[in-house]
């Protein structure tokens, strides 16, 4: 580690630690804050940076980290310039009443006048005004409304299933752009243009979304294979580093250098194209930019994590909407048009509220990324009565900005889940 700074602070200091990607717990951290680590190695895999050790002793930063010394002194921000090669990890110790900072690489520094309780804000708005213009973030003033499926069907959902909801939507004169079939339409990993038959068919689906003047979205993993895939089976030197564990296999990162995998990525996603599909949500990013072997040895897990990203935009074309989830968030500025900001709101068991909400946290951490790095997407309102959370649900999201979607089976809102749905989709998008 390189020694950066040290920064007096006062009782009240806080230091907000950015996350390496969507899932990464992101916060701000007082003096005796208990810090957010993972328990264990696929919680490091798939929730915090794969390769870059966790301190026991302090607040860890993924190429950002705010220290605001809360005694009415200027804002410290230690950040990257460019994200697009390496990225840094940055720490922050707490000693006898001063903060030691170091990182395990160079990084800026910057201060931001102190401004009473918004200072810290203000600072990290300043860092993503700094960043964005140089990566050329993409961010739309337009911001989508959303159908999804995963939050109600899961992996369960068929064809029949969206077009139910499409002729739900048309019925009570519900404003969404977009209907996204979510996780369920394919085999699985590695299989992506391989249609479940007991989905039917997308192609079919999507000319259904059109021809009802809605837009077509289509969830993929694209950067990550099971281990017990036909693609991991048939061509273990597409393979790098370890990716976690889903789905009932383990996952591995995909070597976006290599020319076979480059191939097999343009052919996904032309033929995603041919289905007249131009909203994808892009999720299991994070697996691109594991540590690994590369066929292109000169290549950094970040530079073949864009390069994979740029092959998708460019088969995709310009024109296509780009929605990255769990994906690498600095390195991702430029490439995709919204990002998701936290981890899934509940999994699969949780759907009666009783596993609590799990992004609250970092999607409001994360607010101050909406319109300067992207289009942030804090994740889908539920509004049906099962799901005892959902005015607290309903206020946390339409309080975000971003992205205004809802994920339910639209026969089973009761009067209220409608009103909470048609409150999300026609407020304001932008805080």
């Amino acid at each position: 580690m390189i020694e950066v700074d040290e920064v007096a602070v006062g009782p009240r200091a806080r230091v907000y630690g950015e996350g390496w990607q969507s899932w990464s717990p992101t916060t701000w951290y007082g003096a005796a804050d208990e810090i957010h680590r993972p328990a264990e190695r696929w919680q490091h895999l798939m929730r915090f940076r794969p390769g870059a050790a966790v301190p026991d002793d302090a607040v860890q930063g993924e190429g950002l980290l705010v220290v605001d010394p809360g005694d009415g002194a200027a804002v410290r921000t230690y950040g990257v310039t460019d994200a697009s090669a390496e990225v840094p990890s940055i720490r922050a110790r707490w000693r006898d009443g001063r903060v030691a900072v170091s990182a395990t690489g160079p990084v800026a520094s910057w201060t931001t006048p102190a401004g009473g309780a918004d200072a810290g804000i203000d600072a990290l708005r300043a860092f993503g005004d700094r960043i964005g213009r140089a990566a050329g973030a993409r961010a739309a003033a337009a911001v989508p409304r959303v159908w999804c499926s995963w939050y109600r069907y899961f992996e369960d959902v068929t064809a029949a299933d969206v077009r139910e909801n499409l002729h739900d939507l048309r019925a009570h004169a519900l404003p969404v752009d977009v209907v996204q079939i979510d996780d369920g339409w394919s085999r699985g990993t590695g299989e992506w243009t391989a249609e479940d038959e007991r989905f039917g068919s997308v192609a079919d689906a999507a000319a259904e979304i059109r021809d009802a003047g809605r837009r077509p979205g289509l969830w993929l993993a694209p950067f990550v294979v099971g281990a017990g895939s036909d693609v991991a089976r048939w061509h273990p030197e597409w393979l790098t580093g370890a990716a976690g564990h889903n789905w009932g296999d383990d996952l591995v990162g995909l070597d976006l250098t290599h020319p076979g995998v480059r191939g097999y990525l343009t052919d996904v996603f032309a033929r995603v194209r041919e289905w007249g599909i131009g909203y994808v949500k892009l999720d299991f990013l994070y697996a691109g930019a594991v540590p690994g072997t590369r066929h292109d040895t000169e290549a950094t897990p970040i530079t073949a994590y864009r390069s994979g990203l740029e092959l998708v935009r460019e088969v995709l074309g310009e024109e296509a909407y780009v929605l990255g989830c769990g994906a690498p968030l600095l390195s991702s500025v430029g490439l995709v048009d919204a990002m998701r900001i936290a981890s899934d709101t509940f999994h699969e068991g949780g759907e009666d509220g009783s596993h609590g909400l799990r992004g609250r946290m970092s999607l409001q951490a994360r607010a101050w990324q909406d319109g300067r790095l992207w289009t942030t997407d804090p994740d889908c309102l539920v509004a049906r009565p099962g799901f005892a959370l959902r005015e607290e649900w309903a206020a946390v999201v339409r309080a975000a900005p971003g992205v205004r979607g809802f994920s339910d089976r639209i026969a089973e809102l009761d009067e209220r889940g409608l009103q909470l749905v048609r409150d999300l989709l026609e407020g304001p998008a932008h805080a």
